[in-house]
């Protein structure tokens, strides 16, 4: 993969790994089906983004974001206990699903799978918030969906060359 840094091709395997990822991860780790979905507006909702730095052989950054109410899903589908709010546990939930799509998603390719290195999860919560990188030759943004909730996974990133 390294000898097609930045081109259409290289993108479009990414972008087929990351489906792959959020199937196998939600199915596994949650026992729901998720597909493919349009991309949200997230408007003045509370959301809660998981942000996962990638290092080595890719640099960048994976960020799994939702609705507040979809993080406390998945905090109830991991745990088994339904949190009232976005608390620590759907903090923590929200995290190791972001570490857990970008290690599956990166673990599909040989390279990447032993030379990127993934940091501890970041997790923002609010309102109308952005999560910017300035340099990133590769961006993917995709949306899915699992039990009616909506989340999407935005990926900005380059291969070392």
């Amino acid at each position: 993969m390294t000898g097609l840094v930045g081109t259409p091709e290289v993108a479009a395997e990414l972008e087929r790994f990351l489906d792959r990822a959020m199937q196998e991860v939600f199915g596994t780790m949650l026992g729901v089906e998720c597909g493919r979905a349009e991309l949200p507006d997230w408007g003045d909702r509370e959301t809660i983004a998981a942000l996962i730095g990638l290092a080595g052989a890719m640099t960048g950054s994976l960020v799994l974001q939702s609705e507040a109410r979809a993080g406390m899903r998945v905090a109830e589908l991991m745990t088994g206990v339904g949190p009232e709010e976005v608390d620590a546990t759907t903090r923590d939930a929200m995290g190791e699903m972001g570490n857990m799509v970008a290690g599956a998603w990166k673990g599909y390719d040989p390279v990447l799978a032993s030379k990127c290195l993934l940091s501890t999860p970041t997790v923002v919560v609010g309102q109308r918030y952005e999560l910017f990188s300035r340099k990133a030759a590769i961006r993917i943004n995709r949306a899915y969906r699992f039990e009616g909730f909506q989340c999407t996974v935005s990926v900005a990133c380059q291969l070392a060359g």
